[in-house]
């Protein structure tokens, strides 16, 4: 289910998106300059890696995808359904000091992203009108219903749910997401039966990405591709902040929107 990009380093990306003619892709730690322990794309600006390097690793990122580094539009992530609407004249630098964990976008050209280091990243499209979305999934959000949120904001600019694609990126998988009763618990009445697993005396995992597919099926998403990359097995090739703790990188799930 995952292609990578032009060196297969930087960035993995979603076939069916891909076919829509969508730029995008979800980054990998490979390929850019950063050094230990956030080698070599960590793209977050806020986890102590050096700025330059940060900036740098972006402007490969957007070389690599296909959309301007300055266009890229980002916020600061809280774990909660807030959902920021992208528009001709919003400034990059003025909406990252926002707080909300999705984003949409119907501005062709302009490109929307999330940073992650084990939560779900979410790519939706909408072949029709251009219309683009980056959502940050993890538990908390899922829960609080980030998913459904920003299926109503693309919504709003005129998207049928239908019609939209959606790409769940390289997350931590349910081969390594043990939690408590409580959260699994609460993830489950959230997005349904099957996605807490029990394995004999261990605590429960859950499987995150079925639940970002029942949510985004439960909007009226029909079109999902899910990666299945577990980003605490594969420290070669992805962030994980619950392996790696508080000096992790982050990388980014983007997609740009395009015109009708």
């Amino acid at each position: 289910m995952t292609e990578t990009s032009e060196s297969h380093e930087i960035v993995a990306r979603a076939p069916r998106l891909r076919d829509a003619g969508f730029a995008h892709g979800f980054s990998t730690r490979r390929g850019g300059v950063s050094e230990a322990p956030f080698d070599t794309m960590n793209l977050g600006r806020a986890v102590g890696d050096d700025l330059d390097h940060v900036r740098e690793n972006h402007t490969r990122l957007a070389r690599s995808v296909g959309y301007e580094a300055a266009r890229l539009f980002e916020r600061s992530q809280v774990h909660g359904a807030a959902v920021f609407t992208a528009r001709e004249g919003d400034q990059p630098e003025r909406v990252r000091d926002g707080q909300s964990d999705a984003l949409v976008t119907a501005v062709p050209g302009f490109a929307v992203g999330v940073r992650v280091a084990d939560c779900v990243p979410v790519l939706i499209a909408d072949p029709v009108s251009g219309a683009v979305a980056a959502v940050h999934a993890g538990w908390r959000g899922v829960v609080a219903g980030v998913v459904g949120a920003s299926i109503e904001s693309l919504a709003a600019l005129g998207v049928e749910p239908s019609n939209a694609i959606a790409a769940i990126g390289p997350s931590i998988g349910p081969c390594c997401f043990e939690v408590g009763e409580d959260v699994a618990s609460a993830i489950a009445e959230a997005s349904g039966d099957g996605v807490v697993l029990r394995r004999g005396p261990q605590k429960p995992h859950v499987d995150l990405w079925r639940a970002v597919e029942r949510q985004l099926h439960r909007a009226g998403v029909k079109t999902i591709d899910t990666l299945g990359a577990c980003t605490m097995c594969e420290p070669e090739t992805w962030f994980s902040f619950r392996r790696d703790g508080a000096k992790s990188g982050r990388m980014l799930g983007v997609i740009v929107a395009r015109a009708r």
